[in-house]
């Protein structure tokens, strides 16, 4: 499918959706929308992503376009008004809209009008199924192991990590799968449960649900984590998901430098070893597990060996093997973990 991808203002540093999409989609991008780099390219912003121009709206887009994809999540989910007119422009060309807030495009009057005028779908990734249920507790129960990535913060990383260490299982012959549970993975991997949209009653049973349907056709399932266990709005989705994965082994993602909650300024981070036991004691009454390795985001650091100086002083203050997955290869957290 060839896809657009709206990330106005906030690309390449908060858009995590479009990145991801651009990192691990089969799909070809044609063009990020930022109104802010109008006029580069991705490749001179990112390394290791498709390439693709950026150009400041819909309308500038001259070539063939399946689909529009809302590459941002802002605190909140909200909708911004000044996207309205690149939505629209994508609905009456006749693509669809492939969209991860929680303002459902759908919902919206002229969006649906447009929509069903130009025979387009409209797809709310964060629309959760309408059957889900309360955990059973048998998550622990199928043949594959499951890795669970857990963070110290939200957007440090554990999709992007999930989806290399699924990756990198898959190239060293074993049979691993994601459990998709934000909207980023969903719209790669075509399918999953948007926990952080799902009623606190089922969300570890919409997690537990995914992983007994994948769970005996692979050998590894790695689950893409939510939040963090101390961010005072999406502590309760980690907790979700924490509990119905009922995890055989974590992996602690962490942001070189961040001391700080993203968005919450005033909530410091805790210490590495504080979030080792919060995650290990927290899931123990459920099922015992252990933090068996650590993922460090170093992109925000230009040298690589200031970034090793900081992946080795991250491992040594987790206790475990630790690897920045992009820069340096997923190898140390794959032999920890399987």
């Amino acid at each position: 499918m060839r896809i657009a991808i709206l990330a106005h203002e906030k690309f390449p540093g908060r858009a995590k959706t479009a990145l991801g999409i651009l990192r691990y989609s089969d799909d070809e991008a044609v063009a990020v929308l930022d109104r802010d780099n109008a006029g580069t390219r991705v490749a001179d912003l990112v390394r290791d992503v498709q390439d693709a121009p950026i150009v400041s709206r819909m309308s500038d887009v001259d070539e063939p376009v399946d689909a529009l994809v809302v590459g941002i999540a802002p605190i909140g989910g909200g909708f911004d008004e000044s996207w309205r007119d690149d939505v629209r422009t994508a609905l009456e060309r006749g693509c669809d809209v492939i969209s991860g807030l929680h303002y459902f495009l759908a919902d919206d009057a002229e969006f649906a009008a447009l929509a069903a005028e130009n025979d387009c779908d409209i797809w709310d990734v964060r629309k959760p199924p309408v059957d889900l249920t309360v955990s059973e507790g048998k998550a622990a129960d199928v043949d594959a192991d499951v890795i669970l990535t857990v963070g110290t913060d939200c957007s440090v990383g554990k999709m992007t990590v999930s989806m290399e260490l699924a990756r990198a299982a898959r190239e060293a012959g074993h049979d691993a799968a994601v459990i998709p549970t934000g909207q980023t993975g969903i719209m790669i991997e075509g399918w999953g449960n948007p926990i952080d949209r799902v009623v606190s009653d089922f969300a570890a049973g919409a997690v537990e649900e995914m992983i007994v349907e994948k769970g005996d056709e692979h050998d590894y399932l790695f689950v893409e984590g939510q939040g963090s266990i101390v961010h005072p709005a999406y502590s309760a989705v980690t907790c979700g998901i924490l509990h119905g994965a009922m995890a055989d082994r974590l992996v602690l993602c962490h942001d070189a430098g961040r001391e700080v909650i993203h968005g919450y300024e005033s909530f410091s981070l805790p210490s590495i070893p504080t979030y080792v036991d919060l995650y290990e004691d927290l899931a123990s009454p459920v099922r015992e597990t252990t933090v068996a390795a650590g993922a460090l985001n170093t992109a925000g650091i230009d040298d690589e060996t200031a970034a090793r100086r900081e992946l080795e002083a991250y491992g040594d203050e987790l206790g475990a093997p630790a690897s920045d997955v992009v820069r340096f290869g997923a190898d140390p957290i794959l032999e920890a973990i399987l």
